[in-house]
């Protein structure tokens, strides 16, 4: 019975929160801890580079759950400590401060946090943040308040440099993006929706350069690229991707790659631990491979399945990916995964409402929606079915979508 039991969970993200309260919903009633190293009460995520940036909203309207709910559902949150050992023998973990805690189950729910690149001088440079955390999001207002210039350089042209530099746009600032591949948002998508984006972004008055691998920034706060170009800038924003927080996963020799490895149950290589949420790389039977994702929606599902499991409901994984970004007036929204793609239409309704369709040998892999809900929807539905689809009527935006499925 799990009244004798505890579940300590390491990290209160997005993942970790949402299987403390699932835990209970399931009927655990054993301990349920929570460690985490940020001393804020859990929050949002994705508002970060959106409204709480640009609105100078409190971070306390954006929480998971009030300090009540936590306390209602006897879930001990323990903010701003974090876990530095663990002894899996013992079954304990060790804190910061030198206290211990038994477990009995351990989920894994670490996350992963800003990667800094090695540029020359970055570390001595004033002004410089990425965007990870509320702390983040508060340093960049205050560094904006006291600049004059509110000249800003954005390093890194993916969703978050380009959701940041919209907010900060918005915010008055004069805003450069600097990418150091061929275009804007080249690893994830393809190159129409780069070229809409990079002149969504112009039109709103940012500029954007490509081709711009930064090397240097200077005392003055020049940022140097390898190609001799300069940008002058007050304040700096790193946006140039992720490092997974599996340090303390590898020092207890749980199997890695890209991740903490995990099955269908989010049972990692070792009895009793789990893992859930952006550290994990997991097998996706929709696309019969393994992945890691860095989204809400992995990570909620993954804490659903990690609760059920780990109060011995067998169930597995079973979902597809999907995605969301907000800038200016624009909502993208992007259901499946495009790897792999051998064939595209792009359905075009409006100049700034279309979707991009992705297949392989005819089978629909993911879809890319602009201001287009119901596009993502109906994408949704037909990947999960295996829907074949008449390409044809697919990119007759008279057409309806609902039309466009054909018998397999």
């Amino acid at each position: 019975m799990s009244q004798d039991k505890t579940c300590v969970i390491i990290g209160a993200s997005h993942a970790g929160v949402n299987l403390a309260f699932n835990l209970r919903k399931e009927g655990w009633k054993g301990n349920i801890i929570i460690f985490d190293k940020d001393p804020k009460l859990p929050y949002h995520r994705p508002p970060l580079s959106k409204k709480y940036l640009e609105l100078e909203d409190s971070i306390e309207n954006h929480l998971l759950r009030s300090e009540e709910n936590y306390l209602k559902e006897n879930i001990d949150l323990k903010t701003g400590i974090s876990v530095i050992n663990i002894d899996t023998q013992e079954q304990i973990v060790t804190l910061e401060g030198g206290e211990t805690q038994n477990y009995d189950t351990l989920v894994f729910a670490t996350g992963a946090r800003a990667f800094i690149p090695p540029i020359k001088g970055i570390e001595k440079a004033k002004h410089v943040f990425s965007l990870r955390n509320a702390k983040d999001v508060d340093e960049i207002r205050k560094a904006l308040k006291n600049s004059n210039q509110k000249k800003v350089v954005v390093i890194g042209g993916g969703y978050i440099g380009l959701e940041t530099a919209a907010s900060l746009k918005k915010l008055g600032a004069h805003v450069t993006v600097l990418e150091r591949e061929e275009r804007i948002l080249a690893r994830v998508t393809t190159a129409h929706l780069s070229n809409f984006f990079s002149q969504l972004h112009t039109s709103n008055g940012v500029e954007i350069f490509t081709n711009k691998n930064v090397i240097e920034i200077t005392r003055n706060h020049q940022v140097i690229c390898d190609d001799a170009s300069s940008f002058e800038a007050d304040i700096i924003i790193v946006g140039v991707g992720i490092k997974v927080n599996t340090e303390l996963a590898e020092q207890i020799g749980l199997k890695m790659k890209n991740g903490i490895c995990v099955n269908t149950k989010m049972e990692t290589s070792q009895e009793n631990i789990y893992a859930i949420g952006d550290c994990t790389y997991h097998y996706n039977r929709f696309y019969n491979r393994f992945v890691r994702l860095e989204s809400v929606q992995n990570a909620v599902d993954q804490a659903k399945i990690a609760a059920k499991n780990i109060h011995n409901i067998e169930t597995e994984y079973d979902t597809i990916p999907w995605f969301w970004s907000d800038q200016y007036d624009v909502k993208l929204q992007m259901v499946g995964l495009a790897d792999g793609f051998d064939d595209l239409v792009i359905r075009k309704e409006a100049e700034k409402k279309f979707s991009i369709w992705y297949f392989k040998e005819n089978q629909l892999l993911a879809v890319d929606s602009i201001n287009n809900a119901k596009s993502y929807v109906l994408g949704t539905k037909y990947i999960k079915t295996k829907t074949i689809i008449d390409k044809i009527k697919l990119a007759n935006p008279e057409s309806n979508l609902k039309s466009i499925a054909t018998i397999k």
